[in-house]
């Protein structure tokens, strides 16, 4: 199974094709085209780069885990779900400029 992801050009958000035919952020809300709905996906392809509106357009394959889209690549993983590793406050310099490490 195949989704379509890219990024949205005002925001620069992940966002994925959904079955309506909308851009959104929800990778669960995703369409899912099977291996016999090419022809779809790629009219589908067509019709957004005449838009303009999503760059970076990229088809991923999918599969589905308990009823859940997880994508195949851990690229499109961290772009759905966020950085893998903690975010950590912003540490800031002390007047001497040095960072402890």
């Amino acid at each position: 199974m195949e989704i379509l992801t890219g990024n949205e050009l005002m925001s620069g958000a992940t966002v994925y094709l959904d079955r309506a035919g909308r851009w959104v952020e929800d990778l669960q809300q995703a369409r899912l085209f099977g291996n016999d709905e090419a022809e779809a996906r790629d009219a589908a392809i067509a019709a957004t780069r005449q838009t303009g509106r999503i760059n970076s357009l990229e088809i991923e394959t999918v599969k589905l885990v308990d009823s859940a889209i997880v994508p195949d690549r851990i690229r499109e993983r961290i772009r759905a779900e966020g950085p893998t590793a903690p975010r950590f406050e912003r540490q800031h310099l002390d007047e001497d400029g040095h960072v402890s490490i």
